[in-house]
């Protein structure tokens, strides 16, 4: 009790600063064997302050009612034998506090909003977040049977009175070949050099934390000392994972190479099949000559391409040095709807410099080969391809059936989840405190909760 109410003191006069006065923890609610507390509520309303967001009561309503919700599915779960590895709970913590570690400005000052270093914040998270998973692959057991056919598809369409029907806006497929420049071995050299100069030093007893914070240049590890969260055996490039699952805890790696730069790592701890390690990284510079190379690449792939002697699909998948699109004929992916692989992409989501490329070309053409930096901040050359273009226009079933499917399956998943819930509140004991019987968004719980009761 001690531990919590610790907790509900430092998040009302740090998180919510206007909140001056010790409050006695409670419980909130009750879901069958399981209770709420005040603290819990609390302590995910900080995390939602941290990361940048303004006060808001009713905020901490739909805490509660997803707090509710997550015990009712970790309550089937224990009946269901559904568990989560450690592995995955590690992993999820350390991505949670990557992202409240870069809006709060850094460790210290995350740490000093806390009121606790990292390491104790994550013991106390780390049974909520095992919980959070439990729930999560329990809702997806709930609807993993869940698909619809076409007939359900346009049913679902069907029911959109015809004056409400969603405008879509400018959508475009865009295909691109990118090539970016490599280095010779010596104009590598230099750079390797420097990271085994470093390397040397560690081994020689100077402090690798100090070393990273100094002279890596991985934006991601560098303020950390160089350190990176577990990761599995398909997190990282196959170069640092080999060294990484190779070399014993406290044993340095020699220098080696990905497709980032020159790396050394220091393993830190290994975990089942996952490894924590710290690493320096040195990235080569791009010399004028090696541009120039990459310069004479694209303009002989635009040449084969746009003279017909070689489709586009064909030469993206022989010549482009974009991962993410070569496998795919060379074409991008909506971002914001990656899981339906989606080719098709608003003009209002491009890069602004995607938009004024495609903007004035017609469809079927390629844009002239330029260059350009990637969002790594890797520089290189590419050309553009206009596969398609469809203006405005409102909702039909010929032109958005992969949008209108996607739609109505969301909507069928949204009501097997409401419907098992439904089911599992009118049958479990709920109980939930006055202070939030007045959100509206808990009005079914309160309700459901008299009738279990009863």
């Amino acid at each position: 009790m001690k531990k919590y109410l610790a907790l509900v003191v430092m998040l009302f006069t740090v998180a919510l600063s206007f909140a001056q006065e010790k409050v006695v923890d409670k419980v909130v609610a009750v879901v069958g064997d399981n209770i709420i507390l005040k603290s819990e509520v609390d302590q995910q309303y900080a995390q939602y302050i941290v990361q940048g967001n303004k006060p808001d009561e009713e905020t901490k309503c739909a805490f509660l009612q997803n707090m509710l919700s997550q015990k009712l599915l970790t309550q089937q779960a224990v009946l269901d034998s559904i568990t989560v590895d450690e592995e995955d709970v590690d992993g999820e913590i350390d991505r949670r506090m990557r992202v409240m570690t870069q809006r709060a400005g850094g460790q210290d000052k995350l740490e000093g909003f806390l009121g606790r270093s990292l390491i104790q914040y994550k013991d106390e998270i780390r049974p909520d977040i095992r919980e959070q998973l439990v729930a999560q692959k329990m809702q997806a057991k709930i609807t993993e049977k869940v698909e619809v056919t076409p007939l359900e598809v346009r049913r679902f369409f069907e029911k959109f009175p015809k004056d409400s029907l969603p405008e879509f806006n400018t959508e475009v497929e865009i295909g691109e070949i990118v090539v970016h420049p490599d280095l010779t071995k010596k104009e590598k050299e230099v750079y390797k050099d420097k990271a085994e100069a470093l390397r040397l030093r560690v081994k020689g007893g100077d402090n690798f934390g100090t070393l990273a914070r100094l002279y890596s240049q991985d934006p991601g590890s560098s303020r950390e000392g160089g350190e990176l969260p577990f990761f599995d055996r398909q997190t990282m490039a196959k170069e640092f994972t080999s060294w990484a699952f190779k070399l014993k805890e406290g044993e340095l790696s020699p220098v080696f190479e990905t497709e980032f730069g020159f790396h050394f790592l220091e393993v830190l701890e290994r975990r089942g099949e996952q490894v924590r390690v710290r690493h320096i990284l040195i990235i080569p510079e791009t010399p004028p000559a090696a541009m120039e190379r990459a310069r004479v690449e694209i303009d002989s792939i635009y040449q084969k391409v746009n003279s017909g002697k070689m489709d586009f699909s064909t030469a993206a998948s022989l010549y482009s040095d974009e991962k993410e699109t070569k496998f795919n004929g060379g074409m991008m992916l909506n971002a914001e709807n990656v899981q339906s692989r989606t080719t098709f992409i608003p003009t209002d989501k491009l890069d602004p410099k995607v938009f004024l490329t495609i903007d004035t070309m017609k469809v079927g053409s390629y844009s002239m080969p330029a260059s350009f930096t990637d969002a790594r901040g890797k520089s290189g050359y590419r050309f553009l391809y206009l596969k398609s273009k469809i203006p405005p226009h409102v909702a039909n079933l010929d032109q958005d059936l992969p949008k209108i499917k996607d739609a109505a399956f969301e909507d069928k998943i949204n009501r097997t989840v409401a419907k098992w819930f439904e089911k599992r509140r009118k049958s479990t004991y709920i109980k939930i405190d006055k202070e939030y019987q007045s959100c509206d968004m808990l009005k079914d719980w309160v309700s459901d909760s008299s009738t279990a009761q009863n």
